[in-house]
């Protein structure tokens, strides 16, 4: 039995209609999790970013409903007001990647989503996508997959990559995995560093949205990994980069202007894809969901023309 959790619908902009609830992941994690039920196309599963809440999702939410689906989407572990993970609740962390696959287990075995209309499409952004990619692999609810940028492969030079290794590698051995990855700050990051130079979106009204939203409700909030995080994240993306690639329909979205993943990565990956496609948004930064107007209307039409073409090719893959 759920109980209701809280939903900050002054600041997320998101349709009428959403059912929240706490839910116990199968290691006894308290999450949050919510849906809009009602679409009769199908269902969004939505999986956010590192840092990110449901109410950030809200207008994407809205979109998404607009074009008949319904929608489940859930605070992971350790943000938003699911558990924190650490001593410290503005510090971002976790043990191990997969255990963001229980709470993806607890989101799909919730009856307000088993219930919800088949198929179920992954919407992913970020850390979203690195999650999502993994369930893709080991689940088999899934119709089909979009990816907004994601995490697959850190942007960084080799050389640095490899110092982030050895650097977390020792943190891990000498106890201080829960401790702030060097360089990041335990404020969130739109508050740190301001829009000016910002890596995420390009819109000035988008990032001030997300400004308000954890100014308003500090709860949401959440700064930057541990170095057991760091590590974990490092770990998982390695696996994944050697692991199968999904047979599924794959739309992969990238910003031209991407400095926080590796495009060059993305790409590859997609291309070995039997049913990947690869698209590059003109001036877009990391957030392709909270991007401009003008990249909105891009992401938008081809995220549509991408589930036209899987409804329309549903039957036939059914048949084989």
């Amino acid at each position: 039995m759920t109980e209701p959790a809280p939903f900050f619908a002054e600041v997320a902009d998101a349709p009428d209609g959403a059912c929240v609830a706490w839910l116990t992941a199968p290691d006894g994690v308290r999450l949050r999790a919510a849906t809009w039920a009602g679409g009769a196309r199908g269902t969004a599963i939505l999986f956010p970013g590192r840092t990110e809440y449901i109410e950030k999702y809200g207008q994407v939410i809205g979109r998404l409903v607009e074009r008949g689906l319904s929608v489940a989407v859930v605070d992971w572990r350790g943000q938003g007001l699911s558990d924190r993970l650490a001593a410290n609740p503005m510090l971002g962390h976790v043990e191990d990647f997969r255990d963001y696959q229980r709470d993806v287990a607890a989101l799909l075995g919730w009856e307000a989503v088993a219930t919800l209309p088949r198929p179920f499409h992954l919407v992913c952004h970020s850390m979203g996508g690195c999650v999502g990619l993994r369930s893709m692999l080991e689940r088999a609810d899934f119709a089909s997959a979009i990816f907004s940028a994601p995490m697959w492969h850190l942007r960084m030079r080799m050389a640095t990559r490899e110092i982030t290794a050895r650097a977390t590698k020792f943190a891990l051995m000498m106890g201080l995995g829960a401790r702030l990855m060097p360089g990041a700050s335990a404020r969130p990051t739109p508050l740190v560093n301001g829009f000016e130079g910002n890596a995420l979106t390009s819109d000035p009204e988008q990032f001030a949205r997300s400004v308000r939203q954890i100014t308003a409700h500090p709860d949401l909030s959440l700064g930057g990994p541990s170095m057991q995080w760091t590590r974990a994240a490092l770990e998982e993306m390695a696996r994944l980069y050697i692991a199968p690639v999904p047979r599924l329909p794959v739309l992969a979205l990238v910003g031209s202007e991407e400095t926080v993943v590796s495009t060059s990565v993305i790409r590859r990956q997609v291309a070995a894809m039997a049913d990947g496609a690869f698209t590059t948004l003109a001036g877009a930064r990391h957030e392709l969901f909270m991007e401009s107007p003008t990249v909105q209307t891009e992401l938008w039409t081809r995220i549509d023309g991408f589930l036209t073409e899987v409804e329309s090719s549903a039957p036939k893959r059914a048949a084989n």
